[in-house]
Formats: structure tokens, sequence, C-alpha cells
């Protein structure tokens, strides 16, 4: 029988993992990691920063990517300084006021986006988008003790007028966008109208956060409306596919995991609920959460199926999963994070990286998927099971990866790709995500050891780290929009009600932040009226912000295929089916649909995975 998993609602892991609490703290480190030494780990990380960056800066600036192996640089995105912009909150994380305010000063004078570039929508929003967010957040405020003096709101308004050019990518009929787009002349009339489920779904932080700070709402209008699309076109099974043609919403790769081309769909779900406070997007992740750990979850490996029928499809361990034990310790599903965790990092032991693809049937590295490209993900989970559970073994796993970096990617001029983790062959390339995430989740790691003195884990707001491990603050202006409030006290805008309206409204918050432990699904649709109520922004309340009834809380469209395998099914059936509305079922573990594996008769297959450039 399966060990009952350990669950915790979302907000209450979420504020838990936010300040030090002494329910997680004990005094015992890892078998030999002494403070001492997670001290002496922390400052071998610092140095391992520096050495890319400075390699970056000396060899490379103000091209976008540094050649470490031969000291060159190379144009890798849109040619602006890439790595510079991506290391922005590293540098601040790290303390170097120095070196954070010189670089805010030279990309506020000479950053430029009028420039005739195709780039592609998701890696210039998470890498580029979301470095200007970040070290403006960071640059303006006294709170954080990195304020630039100089600074005026230079990397906001590069932000914004980056945001526009992207804008043209969302006029799609399907309100997912295309995944390039030329910075001056916008969508090129032969751009391929096929993108990843990913890249469309993973653009709702930074155009939030955005939104917010310029009192605009297009940004967050148009990457809210691509995940409904995306949502809206799911299977019965509440799965997703990995490629779809924005136009006509036809899924053209139906291949459903947590891995290449979907994994970050499923993160920014979560933290978008986190950072904004708007349950669309946790009734969303509730469901899309249930069906992944239904149909893909093979304890404590993940595979892929058909996300129609369920059938198997690829039973590959793929590095980009190794994201989803960190999620699921945001999400407060805990064991088989650790399960899971201690499965992929098996595989790094075994080879001292991850390999892109490691087949789950040979118990071999995937042929054409040798690579490690300094991927953080399995860093990433290392550290956020650490600070939830402070079990020693994850200090273990953080030096045995320090030392694999150290011993096989250490060029003269900063990391390489591992081209071959069998022989540990070395590639000259360095991705600007070393700088922004790989080096930033392994200092986090040995200073939360040691005793953390950091801007994440001391400094004056909760932080929720984007995809590309930028830190973006829970700030009043960010997280306390219209109804959404993340504490008591707060002000929100609302309509004025009753004080019986105001305590039901106050259970329902409560309803709320339990219902991803609780919920199942309903075929239940809300009145229309209810619709109107939810977007009610007049007058200003202090106190718990009106949540929604459960009598509200509202089902996505469903917009079966044009070809499915049961006939009698109408398409009008078939919407009805799949509205779904999040109830209290306490007998209820996963959230997930009455649909089975139809399909187990279908032989296994291996395709070629494209190996997506960036962890996404």
């Amino acid at each position: 029988m399966e060990a009952p998993s350990t669950r915790l609602p979302i907000f209450y892991i979420f504020l838990l993992l936010s300040v030090s609490s002494p329910i997680f703290i004990q005094k015992s480190l890892a078998d030999g990691v002494t403070p001492d030494e997670a001290k002496q780990l922390r400052d071998e990380v610092r140095e391992m920063f520096y050495h890319a960056f400075n390699g970056y800066m000396k060899h490379a600036f103000p091209l976008d990517e540094l050649r470490p192996l031969s000291c060159e640089g190379e144009d890798s995105l849109g040619g602006y300084a890439l790595t510079l912009i991506d290391s922005l909150d590293t540098l601040a994380l790290l303390g170097d006021r120095e070196q954070f305010a010189a670089s805010v000063e030279w990309i506020g004078k000479n950053l430029r986006f009028d420039i005739n570039k195709t780039v592609s929508i998701f890696e210039t929003t998470i890498r580029v988008l979301g470095g200007l967010l970040s070290a403006h957040l960071i640059a303006s405020d006294h709170t954080t003790g990195m304020k630039v003096a100089s600074y005026e709101n230079q990397l906001l308004d590069l932000a914004e007028d980056l945001a526009r050019r992207l804008l043209p990518a969302f006029d799609t009929p399907t309100g997912i966008p295309f995944g390039s787009v030329n910075l001056l002349y916008g969508v090129d009339e032969h751009e391929s109208k096929i993108t990843s489920t990913a890249g469309g779904g993973t653009l709702t932080l930074e155009f939030g956060v955005l939104s917010r700070l310029t009192d605009d709402p297009i940004f967050e209008q148009v990457t809210k409306n691509a995940v409904r699309g995306l949502w809206a076109r799911r299977s019965k099974l509440n799965l997703v596919g990995a490629h779809i043609n924005v136009f006509t919403g036809e899924w053209t790769q139906k291949d459903a995991g947590i891995g290449t081309s979907i994994d970050s769909f499923y993160e920014y779900l979560l933290k978008a609920y986190l950072l904004f406070g708007d349950e669309e997007y946790l009734f969303i992740f509730q469901e899309a959460y249930g069906a992944a750990m239904h149909y893909l979850f093979n304890d404590p490996w993940y595979v892929e199926v058909n996300m129609d029928s369920a059938a198997l499809v690829w039973p590959l361990f793929n590095s980009l999963q190794a994201f989803w034990p960190g999620l699921q310790v945001l999400a407060g599903d805990i064991d088989p994070a650790i399960r899971t965790h201690t499965a992929f990092f098996s595989v790094w032991k075994r080879y001292g990286f991850t390999p892109e693809g490691f087949n789950l049937a040979t118990l071999s590295v995937q042929h054409g998927q040798k690579s490690y490209p300094l991927r953080p993900e399995l860093i990433e989970s290392t550290y956020w099971l650490y600070k939830a559970t402070r079990n020693p073994r994850y200090l273990d796993a953080g030096r045995d990866m320090v030392a694999s970096l150290q011993y096989g990617a250490r060029c003269p001029c900063g990391y390489c790709h591992i081209s071959d983790v069998e022989f540990h062959k070395q590639e000259d390339h360095m991705e600007s995500f070393f700088l922004a995430e790989t080096v930033k989740y392994l200092w986090l790691l040995f200073d939360l050891a040691a005793g953390p003195d950091n801007l994440v884990e001391n400094g004056p707001y909760k932080y929720v780290f984007s995809t590309e491990g930028h830190l973006l603050p829970a700030t009043p202006q960010i997280s306390l929009v219209r109804e959404h409030c993340s504490y008591l006290g707060a002000f929100c805008k609302s309509s004025v009600e009753s004080e019986s309206d105001a305590r039901n409204n106050a259970t329902s918050v409560e309803e709320a932040k339990h219902s991803f432990s609780e919920g199942t699904t309903s075929t239940e649709t809300p009145p229309s009226s209810d619709f109107d109520e939810l977007t009610s922004t007049t007058g200003l309340i202090r106190g718990v912000c009106p949540g929604l009834t459960h009598g509200q809380k509202f089902g996505i469209i469903y917009i079966g295929s044009t070809s499915t395998d049961d006939e009698s099914v109408t398409e009008r059936e078939a919407a009805q089916r799949h509205l779904t509305v999040v109830v209290t079922d306490h007998n209820s573990g996963h959230s997930t649909s009455d649909e089975k594996n139809v399909d187990n008769s279908q032989e296994h297959r291996e395709e070629d995975v494209m190996n997506d450039p960036h962890p996404i």
C-alpha cells in the first residue's frame, strides 16, 4: 500500500517557507557538513558565480553569452547583453552593491529594443523581461538594502517597451501567442503557427507584474487569455499536449507530461496564484495537478502518455522534469516530492550530471539526449526540499552537485555545457541561466544551512521565483489587487458589504486556501450573475477581502477535439461535462476526472523530443 502523502494547504506551506520558522529548523546538518563547512560551500559557490560572471564581463560583454572554453562571446537571443540582465538579481542577492548599481546604470543608458531582431516570446519574457522587472523592484526600493541612488525607473521603462513589442504575438484566434516576434516589425507572415504549451502558458508572472507596476491591464489580460486558451483545449482527462496550433487550437503533439515543452505551464499556474492571489489559477492548477498525479505519476517517476487515452507513450526521465519536486513543496505535497527527488538524484549520482534524457525501460542514457547544459532544476528542488524539511541529505546532494560542476564543467573562463554525461565531454557554451538560476539555488541552499542572511530569507517581502529564478516580491502593489488579499488587515478594493456577507466571504477565503488539498470536480455551473460579482472594484475595505463562495467557483470552458473516438458524445455534451467547479470533498486525495486509462493496448513508441534550449 502506498504511504499516505503529507499535504499542507498551499498558503500555509508558502508562508512557512517564506519565513524562518522553528517548525522546520533542526540543528544538525548533513553528515560531515558542519556549519563551518556549509559556510565554506556557500563561499565556494559565490566564487563559482564570479568566475563565470567575470569571465563573461571580460570576454563576452556586451554580447549575449560567453563561450567559456575559447573565452569569446556570442549573440544567442537578441544581442542585448543577455547574461548581464539575467545576472542582475543574483548580484543583488549576493549583496554586491557596486556591481549591481553599475550594471543597472549601464543597462538604463545603453539598452534598446527598437532593433530588427526576431526573438522567442518565451525566452525573452523569462530572461529579459523578468530580469529587468526583478532588478527594477530591487533597485527602486530602499527596504531591499540595494537601492540605487541614481535610478529613475529606467529598467521599468525598458521592460514596458519590450513587452509592447511582444504584444503582436498574442493576436491569434485562440489567444495563444506565436512562438516568435520581430521587435521592430511584429510577427512575420511566415512565422510558424505551432507553439509549445510552456511557451504559451509561462508568461503570466512577468506580464502580470508589469501590469501592476504600470497600471495597464493589457499585459496581464493577454497572458491570462493564453492560459485560458490552452486549458480550454485540454483533453477529457484534464491533460494538455506538448504543441498546439495557435490558429486552429488543434494539438500537433499530444504527448502529455511534466517535462519538455509543458513543464512551466504547471509551475506558473501555482505561482500566479501565490503571487497575485487569483483563485482562477488555483482552480486550474488543482485540476491539472490532479490529472498529472493520476495519469503521469508512476511512483517515483513520471512518464509521458497520450493526452486523450492516457496510453503510455514515453517511459523517459528528462532533466526538465526535475523542477517538479520543488513545485510540489510549494503545493504542500511533500511525500511524493521526496521520493521523486531521490529517484532523480540517483541519476545525477550515476553520471555526475543529469542527462537530457534517461530511458526508464533500459535504465540508460537516451540516445541523442546525453548532454547536460548546466540546468538548474534538480538543484532548485534540492533547495526547496531542504528549506521545507531541513533533512541533511539535501546538503549532501548539494555538495555532490558543487563537486560535479567544479571538476566536470569548470572551464578557463566560466562553466561549460557537458555534451556527453558518460564521458564528461565539455562544449564551448554557457547559458545565461547558469548565473540566473544554477548557482543562485546552490548559494541559497548553503546560505540557508549556514544561517541565512540574504534578501530572500530576511528581506522585507516574500518572494516568488520565476521559472528563470528571478525574484518577484509579493509587495502590496503586486499582490493586493482587487479582491485578492493574502493576509488579514490588508486594504483591498471592493464593494461595501453587510457584516453577514463579510463573514461569509471571510469563510470562503479560508475555504479557498484549503481547497487544493480537499478539492474534486463537479459539473455544476454558477449563475451568470455570479461572474459580475467577481469584478467589483469600487470602495476600499480593510480586512479579509471578498473571496469566492463555492457557488461562485466557476468552470473553464472545454473545447473538445474535432475528432473524437466516441462519436456518440456531442461537442456540447463534452463541453458541459468538463466545466469544472471546485467543491469540498474530504475523501479526495487528488483532483482527477472520472475517465480512466481507456487505451493501454497502444504499443510503446519512442520519438525524438525537441531539446528546448532553456528549462521551461
